[in-house]
């Protein structure tokens, strides 16, 4: 006997609307996560010693160090500066990302089923 399955189950639990708005769900986050691909974000550290610039693929787009910082008898100092305006960077992005992935109902769960 064939399946004559048409979407509306016992319990007024419907297959065919319950893919329909996880459909529209994933348009939805698809389109958010190219808008956030063209956002730029901007960090900096030290009184504007050191700025980093990425775009919402966490693609570094630009570093700018003034030169009165840079002191050849500590490297490191200079190393500790980058790396933190580096990772503040990587942290708003993050930020922008969680804010978009909440908005959407049950993608937060999403994970835990495989």
């Amino acid at each position: 006997m064939a399946n004559k399955f048409r979407g509306a189950m016992p319990g007024g639990f419907n297959m065919n609307q319950m893919l329909k708005q996880a459909q529209q769900q994933m348009q939805a986050l698809q389109q958010k996560q190219a808008d956030l691909a063209k956002q730029e974000f901007t960090y900096s550290v030290g009184g504007s010693a050191v700025t980093i610039t990425c775009n919402g693929e966490k693609v570094i787009t630009g570093i700018n160090i003034k030169p009165e910082i840079i002191d050849p008898e500590d490297p490191e100092m200079l190393s500790d500066l980058i790396l933190t305006a580096v990772n503040g960077v990587l942290a708003q992005v993050d930020a922008e990302n969680k804010k978009i992935t909440a908005g959407i109902p049950g993608l937060d769960n999403l994970g835990k089923m495989f």
